[in-house]
């Protein structure tokens, strides 16, 4: 079957048993309530039940520590009782008053409810994670495609298999506090709940590393964050120490080349593309072995942030990407992902080509091996708990099934200690894996005992092996036995214990000379940029020109350029340039994306001709987007409820805007009170929607407009432009702007030189 119209199915296998709840909608819901339900004026009094959660949110699979099956309802886990209790279970008439000796007495250590309920909230929080903190998660489904049987044999990639999934996006370099939209390498960890057990593929929205050996990450990571002496600045690359690091471990310039390019800034998760990193080492039925790279390919195409956008979502929306995402799955708008495979002969060198597969800073380009689909992933429930299930849930590049094993990759092989080694920190102990969003669809069976948080109420006199008191068991699994796991036969290469590395890593450069080539103008121009910009907030000059000598090393061009910018001259390069072809799967320009859950912003005049509104919201909605009225004040207009006002809606936040009127300046659009305002008072058009739509344009966005509506696109000094629709009508110009959004945005508006 074409893989294109698998894909299609099985989105709509996945998506259609969804479709019944969300049918019972007059319309799809704008995203953002906090409850299930709409909160009362008053204080509620009246005793009732807990709200259940949200049509949106799931929760992890209901098993036992040891993986066993529960019959119970998903929010089982949840508190259920009517009344206040202790955590012992023992009802509260007040909550609100501390026992003291007296109405002005002091505090008695008595207080055993005070005590109980203070020590817990000092101890609610846990380490966060020292790379990887910020993060997002969500729950999804995943259904193999069948074909990868000639490959590999794990059972999840099987025709029609259906596995839950658990998703973690996140960035870097940030702690937890930190902003989504920062350029940085994004985290892309799924947990696969197979039958035989979990598997974790734990990647990244980059697919090279900044370095080649474990052994270095440490120092990748220090160099990246804050500096120590000051803590700042925070979820940032643009600092002395970063480029003082890859100037010097020129390993690193592929990766801080993707980092520079737009990759480093998503649009949103729902828009990223994921990569395992490493080169795994797979087996099928017949016990033949090949060497395969992983790849997630997103349904919505590969999209970014400009540069502007993403500095003023940092200040606007610091949570935009975890938002986004939420906000999809909420308005049905699922995130569907399809799972890919690089797939490479399982020779004794582990090469393909004269590319070192073993190598993680290096890439296949897919002309040279193409990405063959194998499955598709589709997102279709937030969490009911952040912390609970996001902040608990514990990665590990060795949670492998079988059919799928680890190779020689020297930057895996640490991680294969790393990611044990920090959970015993973070959540406590060694049972990390007892917790709920961590528990694995399949009988546990480990004779590990005791320890911290264990949920688990073992039987049995001799938990080990050999042993004839629990008669024997657990056994082995055996050979012949199918789903046991083994890792796979490899030769491993005779020769002395030494500090070293092969030949093949040397090569620095030609891969990152590679992907500049691949990229359009446009893309060109924004890594120029980055590193402009990111090397002028250095403080040391030399690191700045040491760094340029890796540039003139890319490409003259570029370095050439970013000197300029950094009132610099510009080095020749120090070795030979080589010329890969160019490989255009690394672009982002040029496809055409469906529609799903991109943002409409609507300005709306009260006093204008609304008799279009209806049809270009419901046109909206059925094409799978969501339709956000702006207006100069909250309540409603025309009978529809406005979701963003003239002083809270930024064009940041969405993907095309439509001009239903040109209203004039709201009684709010005073400089004083909103600085957007600017000169109100002589402005014929509120100045605030100018700007939102000087910012769409400046940005590339698809903007449209009809009846008075253009009147504000002319004051906004807009006329005849690419990407600017003009209409009679509503659901005409909502046609237009969509068959142009489809390119994500209109580059062709500033043309390159």
């Amino acid at each position: 079957m074409d893989p294109k119209q698998l894909a299609k199915d099985t989105f709509e296998k996945v998506v259609g048993r969804l479709a019944e709840k969300a049918a019972e909608l007059a319309e799809p819901p704008v995203p953002g309530a906090p409850g299930v339900e709409p909160p009362q004026l008053e204080e509620p009094t009246e005793p009732r039940a807990p709200l259940p959660p949200k049509p949106d949110q799931g929760a992890p699979e209901l098993r036992t520590a040891t993986g066993t099956e529960v019959d119970a309802k998903p929010d089982a886990r949840a508190q259920h009782e009517t009344y206040l209790t202790t955590s012992t279970g023992a009802r509260l008439r007040d909550t609100d008053h501390s026992l003291k000796a007296g109405e002005r007495g002091p505090t008695l250590l008595q207080d055993h409810h005070l005590r109980e309920k203070i020590t817990h909230f000092d101890h609610e929080r846990i380490p966060e994670r020292v790379v990887h903190a910020r993060g997002a998660g969500a729950h999804g489904v995943f259904v193999g495609y069948g074909n990868a049987d000639s490959v590999c044999k794990a059972t999840f990639l099987r025709e029609g298999v259906e596995t839950p999934t658990f998703v973690r996006f996140s960035t870097v370099l940030g702690s937890r506090g930190s902003a989504d939209t920062v350029r940085d390498t994004r985290g892309f960890a799924t947990k696969f709940y197979t039958s035989e057990g979990n598997f974790d593929l734990v990647g990244n929205n980059i697919p090279v590393f900044f370095i080649q050996d474990g052994i270095k990450f440490p120092d990748v990571i220090h160099a990246g964050k804050p500096h120590p002496d000051r803590e700042i600045p925070q979820a940032q690359s643009a600092h002395d120490t970063f480029w003082d690091f890859v100037s010097l471990h020129t390993e690193a310039q592929h990766h801080t080349m993707w980092n520079m390019s737009d990759r480093g800034i998503p649009r949103s998760y729902r828009t990223m593309e994921g990569f395992g990193v490493h080169t795994f080492r797979v087996e099928n039925d017949a016990g033949d072995t090949s060497l395969v790279k992983f790849h997630w390919k997103p349904r919505l195409g590969v999209h970014s942030l400009t540069w502007e956008e993403a500095q003023l979502l940092g200040g606007i929306d610091p949570d935009f990407h975890r938002r986004d995402l939420y906000d999809a799955i909420e308005s049905g708008a699922y995130p569907a992902y399809e799972l890919g495979l690089q797939v490479f002969p399982d020779n004794p060198e582990q090469v393909f080509g004269d590319i070192d597969l073993l190598d993680p800073t290096k890439i296949v380009p897919e002309e040279l091996a193409p990405v063959q689909p194998v499955g598709l992933m589709v997102l279709t429930a937030n969490p009911t708990n952040f912390f609970a299930e996001t902040e608990q849930v514990a990665f590990h590049v060795g949670h492998l099934v079988p059919g799928i094993d680890a190779t020689d990759d020297p930057l895996v092989q640490a991680r294969l200690f790393s990611y044990v080694d920090t959970q015993l920190s973070r959540l406590g102990g060694p049972n990390f894996n007892q917790l709920p969003v961590n528990r694995p669809h399949t009988e546990v069976n480990d004779m590990f005992r005791d320890g911290f948080h264990q949920h688990a109420v073992h039987a049995g006199v001799a938990p080990y092996k050999p042993n004839s008191l629990d008669g024997g068991c657990p056994f082995h699994a055996g050979a012949d036995l199918e789903g046991s796991f083994e890792h796979l036969p490899a030769k491993v290469a005779a020769g002395t214990k030494v500090r070293a590395q092969p030949a093949s890593f040397d090569d620095h450069f030609s891969q990152v000379r590679q992907f500049w080539l691949s990229m359009s103008p446009v893309e060109q121009e924004h890594i120029i940029r980055a590193y402009t910009f990111e090397l002028g907030k250095c403080y040391e000059q030399v690191i700045k020109e040491r760094q340029l000598q890796c540039l003139a090393n890319i490409d003259a061009r570029l370095c050439s350029e970013v000197a300029t910018g950094l009132g610099l001259p510009a080095p020749q390069p120090s070795i030979e340039l080589v010329d890969l072809d160019p490989s255009p799967a690394l672009s982002q320009v040029g496809e055409a994306w469906p529609p799903d859950g991109r943002m409409v912003g609507i300005v709306v005049d009260p006093d204008g001709d609304l008799s279009a509104l209806s049809a270009v919201r419901s046109a909206t909605f059925g094409a799978g987007m969501v339709p956000l009225l702006i207006g100069p004040h909250g309540g409603e207009v025309g009978g529809f409820p406005v979701q963003r006002t003239f002083a809270t809606a930024r064009s940041v936040e969405f993907d095309a805007v439509l001009l239903a009127g040109a209203p004039v300046p709201a009684p709010d659009a005073l400089p004083a009170r909103d600085a957007k305002a600017g000169a109100a008072s002589s402005a014929a058009i509120d100045p605030r929607v100018v700007l939102l739509l000087e910012e769409a344009f400046r940005h590339c966005k698809v903007i449209g407009a009809w009846g008075d509506g253009v009147a504000a696109l002319e004051a906004a000094g807009i006329t005849e432009a690419p990407g600017v629709v003009r209409g009679g009508s509503g659901p005409d110009v909502l046609t237009g702007v969509q068959e142009q959004m489809a390119f994500h945005r209109v580059w062709e508006r500033f043309p390159q030189s």
